[in-house]
């Protein structure tokens, strides 16, 4: 049974911010859709979540265009042909920003983190790197389907760091990969098959930082009008600080109506 995805994308700069770093994509022709948090000084975050997003979208439109197109490092056997695309438009955003670094003095040492989602009916293909995240909500409960790289939450899993402790922690935003810093990075690629009724949020840290995730289920659940939801998500945010650009776009899955003849 085909599916219909309506959707809604907020980015905001913060209360606390001069710039947007963040950088977002919604494609629903070629099923994709990105979230990416830039870092670096003089303007280099906002260039390489740019970068990121021009990129991954290219390389994935292309490849709608001419399927043969080479994929970019090693293909993984544990998932589709669309999620090896996806990991290889990944790949190839972070080959381009380190490059980029390295030719402007301003930029060395930008990166980016990213969240992305590749949709082929109903597989779901997703990919990131860094502490933007993927959440669904199915059941009326919320499961996170990223795990952030970032230091603290690397304390966490190795039972080193309790989570109330991680909110806390000074080194909360340190990231331990990112797109661009390295001529290669490990990108975390995984797979889902979507079922109608299910809602789907992809969102920068800024979010994450300051509302937790019952706060969210409610967001995505208490409405059915997606602008409405990602409006509220950044309110959430706001209002518990504003320290921090804050993208979203919330998703939902709807059964496709047939048109009448």
């Amino acid at each position: 049974m085909p599916l219909t995805i309506a959707y809604s994308a907020c980015s905001d700069v913060g209360l606390r911010r001069t710039r947007n770093e963040d950088r977002y994509c919604t494609d629903t022709t070629l099923g994709l859709f990105i979230v990416c948090d830039g870092m670096g000084g003089s303007k280099a975050g906002e260039i390489a979540s740019g970068l990121a997003i021009e990129t991954i979208h290219r390389h994935i439109n292309e490849a709608s265009l001419d399927p043969t197109l080479p994929l970019i490092g090693q293909s993984d056997p544990l998932v589709s042909r669309s999620g090896n695309r996806l990991l290889s438009a990944v790949r190839e955003a972070n080959r381009i920003i380190h490059r980029e670094g390295n030719r402007n003095r301003d930029w060395v040492g930008m990166g980016t983190t990213v969240v992305a989602v590749l949709l082929a009916d109903r597989l779901m293909s997703f990919a990131h790197v860094g502490d933007s995240r993927l959440y669904l909500v199915r059941a009326h409960a919320i499961h996170p389907l990223t795990a952030d790289h970032s230091w603290v939450a690397e304390q966490v899993r190795a039972g080193l760091m309790t989570e109330a402790e991680a909110e806390r922690s000074p080194q909360r935003n340190i990231v331990t990969r990112a797109l661009g810093i390295a001529p290669d990075v490990k990108v975390d690629i995984d797979e889902a098959e979507l079922q109608i009724g299910d809602r789907l949020l992809l969102c920068s840290d800024g979010l994450t930082k300051y509302v937790g995730p019952a706060r969210l289920l409610d967001a995505l659940t208490q409405t059915d009008d997606m602008n409405g939801a990602a409006r509220q998500l950044v309110a959430l945010a706001n209002n518990a600080g504003g320290d921090d650009n804050t993208t979203v776009i919330a998703m939902a899955v709807h059964e496709t109506m047939e048109q009448p003849i």
